[in-house]
């Protein structure tokens, strides 16, 4: 298997599935605890969506909030079936085994009035392929919601080009093993993705770790063009 590849991002999921469960589930990710989860949760409520897709949703932790706290209802898709089987477990919305590649031909009626990806593209051809798809699966006036990594922020002193970097768990517990590849996108790269997917972006923000003061995440919101 190519280490630098969609396969092996999904390969590496399927031996860390467990561990990523129980960090969410303790709040052991500190950008996540102080920034990046209500980031995303803001984003998506302040549009007031009555049906969402959660696209890449792991173990379902931003699907129940949605459905739980918001009163929306959602449906989380994962590649991975152990995450969805654990999100299935906690129940609080609807959580489906889907692939990137199989999500690319699929049809949705009724139609979702956002679909968001919190850090789950992480790959190259896949991303590209599902993201093309979005629109495809919007409301009128629906919107598509991207938290990813900021670029700058991950990108260290390394050359600022998008391509494939190899992954690491550094900081996360032993139990985490294996780490996937992901494919590095800058930010205009990212803003190209959404665009040649026929979205119009919207607004573009850069929610800031309150202690470092740097920011913690790309957000991007984008509508139908």
């Amino acid at each position: 298997m190519d280490p630098l590849s969609d396969a092996k991002v999904i390969d590496s999921w399927h031996t860390n599935a467990a561990a990523w469960s129980d960090i969410v589930r303790d709040q052991g990710v500190e950008s996540r605890r102080l920034v990046t989860d209500a980031a995303i949760v803001d984003a998506v409520t302040r549009r007031a969506p009555r049906r969402v897709l959660d696209l890449g949703c792991g173990e379902g932790w931003l699907s129940r909030r949605l459905a739980q706290e918001h009163h929306m209802d959602v449906l989380g898709v994962d590649a991975i079936p152990d995450l969805v089987r654990r999100a299935q477990a906690l129940g609080g919305a609807r959580y489906e085994v889907a692939s990137y590649e199989s999500l690319a031909t699929r049809h949705f009626d009724p139609p979702f009035d956002a679909v968001v990806a919190n850090f789950s593209l992480l790959g190259a051809e896949a991303v590209d392929g599902v993201v093309a798809r979005v629109p495809a699966w919007l409301s009128a006036g629906g919107c598509f919601i991207v938290q990813t990594v900021h670029p700058l922020v991950a990108n260290g002193e390394r050359p600022y080009r998008t391509g494939w970097r190899e992954g690491s768990w550094a900081g996360f517990p032993s139990a985490f093993t294996d780490p996937a590849p992901w494919y590095f996108r800058t930010t205009a790269d990212w803003i190209s993705l959404v665009v040649r997917a026929g979205l119009a972006p919207v607004e573009v923000l850069e929610p800031l770790h309150p202690t470092t003061e740097r920011p913690a995440s790309l957000l991007i919101v984008a509508r139908r063009a």
